[in-house]
């Protein structure tokens, strides 16, 4: 029996109701499917129930990995990789639909790599993504709240978030000491314009490094108190961080570029 491996921050999930519900959130039926962090392959004999066109499956670890091998043959196509080393935007020529039970200590590297990826090509149609609750929480809150930083407004510009349903500690093996959370994300339509997303981050680092400060030093920081661009975005410099919505993040990182070229 494979033992999950704490430093891969493995925790299978093994109840049967929320392995269907996942698979049942929307039709995959055809489609080209990328899994990520497949463990034991739970969720896989799931998706294959559904009968997609094809399957992807990436996994770190080596025992794993060969395990996987033998219980899926030629039904599924396995990468034996990192995932933050796996060029996912040359998989496969059509869009993916991706599903993951991330590895809780690099869940939101995985994410920005990905969101940040999209300025290349938009290479998958749904992220159906577990999370642990707390990370979860930052992903999908809203302005003026405490859990609001640089991930939900990363995460905003280029995707819309849904939260499916909260997963009790029971569901997987070994238990974690917390909930996760499941969440669908979908490509947005209309985004505002950043040339490098890099500048974005680095926005947001600088504005949320001391969130609970006043606006005016970080904007001071990187504009050196521009009276123009406080007019043309309207802020308010004794505001906090969390005070200001996604959008004026993405209209300050557009300003930071402009100063630059």
């Amino acid at each position: 029996m494979i033992k999950a491996k704490k430093s891969l921050g493995q925790n299978f999930l093994i109840d049967r109701d929320i392995l269907e519900k996942i698979t049942n959130i929307i039709p995959i039926k055809e489609k080209n499917i990328l899994e990520i962090g497949p463990g034991t392959g739970n969720l896989t004999s799931y998706i294959l129930m559904k009968k997609p066109k094809k399957i992807i499956i990436v996994e770190k670890d080596k025992d794993l990995a060969k395990k996987l091998e033998e219980n899926f043959r030629d039904e599924v196509s396995l990468i034996n990789n990192d995932i933050l080393k796996v060029d996912e935007t040359s998989l496969l020529k059509e869009k993916l639909t991706v599903f993951g039970n991330l590895p809780y200590n690099i869940s939101t590297e995985i994410l920005s790599k990905w969101i940040v990826n999209l300025n290349k090509t938009v290479w998958f149609d749904h992220l159906i993504l577990m999370f642990q609750k707390e990370v979860a929480d930052r992903i999908t809150a809203k302005f003026n709240t405490s859990n609001y930083g640089r991930l939900s407004i990363l995460v905003n510009w280029k995707l819309k978030v849904e939260k499916i349903f909260d997963v009790k500690p029971e569901s997987f093996l070994p238990k974690p000491k917390i909930y996760s959370t499941l969440l669908l994300f979908s490509i947005k339509n209309k985004t505002f314009k950043i040339k490098d997303p890099k500048n974005l981050e680095k926005i947001t680092r600088i504005f949320f490094n001391n969130r609970r400060k006043m606006l005016k030093k970080p904007f001071n920081q990187i504009f050196n108190g521009d009276k123009k661009i406080i007019d043309k975005l309207k802020i308010d410099l004794n505001l906090r961080p969390q005070n200001l919505d996604p959008e004026t993040y993405y209209r300050l990182a557009g300003e930071y570029e402009n100063l630059r070229s």
